[in-house]
């Protein structure tokens, strides 16, 4: 094949060395438009598991990159005058200009001609005169823009800013300063990458960037490889404690704003995309060099196992996508936490440090115990002094999500709630067997708190035929089964949600349509604005009367006084998910006029009156929590800042807490579906307000679990899907972690399965097959010393 490659840095080079160590008889030329000698940057750190994929794929560069490794193991957190440590993490860096001039050198032995300080020829000419195309051409890639019909990007710019600096103080860790200003709170990430110097990068949110006066020169049109020396003055004054005495360097260094880059395709006939012209992943998680060459290794094994372009092409894309979009999900976690660390900073030092370890979702508690078990150690016994302080707990260590809670004077045994799921099972609105037997079931499985689904306040504020309500004594009663049942039988509390479905009521059974109006029996839906959930499928909405909204607010207070009667020992309103109170809250649905809509404080006006009646009936010693969406996906409609304004409304009415949802406003979302993807609305609203708050979405393991708790993202965490598929959840957790305490309470007929059962042959006893049996090495901690390399 005859190939091209636009672009001769590290994804480039490694490409077109690996392509052409599997195939000699390739002609492959690299076209870079700076010197050999040119690089912007100082360090790039690798994971071991590139790194081993590295070594596999070509033993002679890997050869000249371990020498030049700076290795390490440890994390430090400089915060409040304490330096956190974790260990066991591995870390290997190098010089980035040390890098291209091995990845150079190796491709002038193999034969790769490159071309320094040349532009490339236009792309429409190298693809008609050539076989293939690699477009490596950068974060700023004019091969994507010439293809962009094709490519699809979508260019997302956030909210910090950043410069890239030098210093030769040499780091002997990974190290995170994190510094209070009197214009906000600024960090540092810092390493080394040789035995000279240490790359060191300033961060900071945009708001506390123009409060230093740091946006002053943000118009002036800078010079190529010119940095901004005012700012780095600024920096290096600000710092002066961390640098002691050493010099900063730069090279191009100014102000940025990371850039999330992604494309709906990568490839453009025989012309593909490949490390940042492709996708970006910000730089806490690692840096794009790694991504870089981990899609050159992918591209060339894809083209030497396949017979024509097109199939490779389509195989690396298909091999590349999904480890990408999984690493961009994880730094768009970690990017977040950044630039939110202003929510963070009132955390004690340790609590402080296991957050930013695991503000990704890579790392977790149970990677953490792992890596380094001293320090989990430790946080876990800082965690339980911690709750026995607050008075929530009696500060015995033990797994996190077995920690007790308070709410209000509700005492639960453990972290965990089965969330509320509405099972499509009631005839007229009254609960049944399936109920008792569901909830029943939930229960004795060992979960602190057992919510019910939604309960309708009326026969017309159902959201389908089988939805259960409490609008009659009757169906009062039945619930009472339920609470006697779960109170008699296991540890947990049974909470009621009660809510009314609004413009998305009417409609059919889930398994039959989900949000389809219903063939026949419909009744009337009510909004605060005649505006349907679906245009053309869902029934357009009444606009309520001043007189409506009275009616079915008495029916929530109806509500709440049969809840009580009923047993039921916490309270939630429902006010997400575009059902009524939702869709007030909300303007995407809300477009009145009147005290109801327009601004945030009015749309809100109506759920907290509600709330506040329902709050007045209720008994002082039970707690209410409220569920809210805390954003619509869309532009245009409720935003986490919005969000943070809802709690605190709804706080200062007499919630305990906050459900945190999102969503299911409009059928026009774009949810970033994944896992524990909703955490970080309730992680803001906890930290911003100071009112605990229960996270859900996508919670499925007791190690999210603890991570969320541990990091104080959530006090509470409710999981409904993993439930349905194991109703003992709870009860097996703690058999996984060892836990046997007071945090889980077996039902007594059931004691004799607390072991896990025999599984086959791997469970019987071993012999014995080292002659010296392998020590316990204990965490690493080794810290990079050049003068030992």
């Amino acid at each position: 094949m005859r190939i091209g490659v636009i672009g001769g840095g590290p994804g480039g080079l490694y490409f077109a060395a690996l392509a052409k160590q599997l195939g000699p008889h390739h002609d492959i030329t690299v076209w870079e438009r700076n010197a050999a000698d040119d690089t912007f940057g100082f360090g790039v750190v690798f994971s071991d598991e590139t790194l081993g994929g590295i070594e596999h794929a070509d033993a002679a560069i890997y050869r000249q990159m371990s020498a030049e490794f700076a290795r390490w193991d440890d994390i430090d957190v400089h915060v409040e005058d304490e330096v956190v440590t974790s260990g066991g993490h591995g870390f290997a860096a190098m010089s980035r200009k040390r890098l291209l001039q091995i990845l150079q050198q190796r491709c002038a032995d193999l034969g790769v001609s490159v071309h320094f300080e040349t532009e490339a020829p236009d792309v429409d000419e190298l693809s008609a005169t050539y076989d293939l195309v690699i477009a490596a051409d950068g974060l700023n890639s004019a091969v994507r823009g010439r293809y962009a019909e094709t490519f699809r990007p979508t260019l997302e710019v956030r909210d910090c800013k950043y410069m890239w600096l030098g210093t030769d103080k040499v780091f002997d860790a990974f190290k995170f300063y994190v510094r209070e200003t009197p214009y906000g709170v600024m960090q540092i990430h810092g390493y080394p990458y040789d035995a000279t110097g240490s790359t060191f990068i300033v961060e900071m949110n945009d708001a506390v960037w123009r409060a230093a006066g740091l946006d002053a020169g943000a118009d002036r049109q800078f010079s190529p490889g010119e940095s901004d020396e005012k700012s780095i003055d600024f920096v290096t004054d600000l710092f002066a404690d961390v640098l002691d005495g050493h010099d900063v360097m730069a090279n191009n260094s100014r102000w940025l704003s990371f850039t999330t880059i992604r494309n709906e395709s990568w490839r453009h006939a025989n012309v593909v995309l490949l490390g940042d012209a492709a996708h970006t992943a910000h730089f806490s998680i690692g840096s794009g060099t790694k991504l870089a060459m981990e899609d050159a290794l992918a591209l060339a094994a894809c083209l030497h196992e396949h017979a024509d372009a097109p199939s490779a092409l389509d195989a690396y894309e298909e091999e590349r996508r999904p480890v990408v979009l999984s690493t961009q999900r994880a730094a768009q976690a970690s990017l977040e936490w950044f630039e939110n660390l202003g929510q963070y900073t009132h955390q004690e030092p340790l609590q402080f440090g296991f957050n930013i370890m695991t503000r990704s979702r890579r790392v977790t508690y149970d990677n953490l115990k792992v890596r380094d078990p001293e320090f989990v150690q430790r946080v876990d016994a800082w965690f339980a002094d911690h709750e026995r302080r607050r008075g929530v707990a009696p500060g015995d260590v033990r797994p996190p999500m077995f920690q007790p809670f308070r709410l209000g004077e509700l005492e639960l045994v453990n972290r965990i709630i089965v969330s509320p799921m509405d099972m499509y099972r009631a005839t007229d609105g009254m609960p049944n067997d399936f109920h008792l037997a569901h909830l029943g079931g939930k229960a004795l499985g060992g979960a602190g708190l057992v919510m019910t689904e939604m309960v309708c306040v009326s026969d017309t504020g159902r959201i389908s035929p089988g939805c259960t309500g409490i609008w009659t004594d009757e169906q009062a009663q039945e619930w009472r089964r339920v609470t006697e049942f779960v109170h008699a039988e296991s540890a947990a509390k049974v909470g009621l949600q009660v809510g009314h479905s609004g413009r998305k009521g009417s409609t059919k059974l889930m398994w039959e349509g989900i949000d389809q109006p219903l063939d026949d029996g419909n009744w009337e839906v009510v909004a605060p604005s005649p505006l349907p959930y679906e245009p053309g499928v869902n029934q357009v909405p009444r606009e309520l009367t001043r007189a409506d909204l009275d009616e079915i607010k008495q029916q929530f207070v109806d509500a709440t006084r049969r809840g009580d009667q009923a047993g039921f020992d916490l309270l939630e309103l429902h006010c997400a998910h575009g059902y009524l109170l939702s869709s007030f809250i909300s303007p995407v649905s809300n477009q009145r006029t009147d005290e109801y809509g327009g601004s945030l404080a009015n749309r809100l006006r109506y759920p907290v009156d509600v709330f506040e009646a329902m709050r007045a009936v209720w008994p002082a010693h039970k707690p209410m929590t409220v569920r809210i969406s805390a954003t619509d996906w869309v532009d245009g409609g409720i935003t986490v800042d919005d969000a943070v304004e809802i709690a605190r409304a709804l706080q200062a009415a007499g919630a305990a807490a906050i459900d945190v949802s999102s969503g299911q406003v409009t059928p026009d979302e774009r949810p970033a579906f994944g896992r524990s993807f909703q955490t970080p609305f309730a992680d803001a609203i906890r930290n911003r307000v100071g009112i605990p708050t229960i996270a859900v979405g996508v919670i499925s393991s007791y190690d999210d679990v603890n991570s969320i708790v541990l990091a104080g993202r959530a006090d509470l965490c409710a999981l409904g899907r993993i439930h349905l598929y194991d109703p003992s959840w709870t009860l097996h957790a703690a058999l996984d972690q060892d836990y046997d305490g007071p945090g889980v309470t077996w039902p007594l007929p059931w004691q004799s399965g607390r072991r896990k059962p025999q599984t086959g042959r791997s469970d019987g006893p071993k012999p014995r097959l080292q002659l010296i049996r392998d020590g316990d090495t204990g965490t690493r901690h080794d810290r990079w010393r050049p003068h030992q390399s």
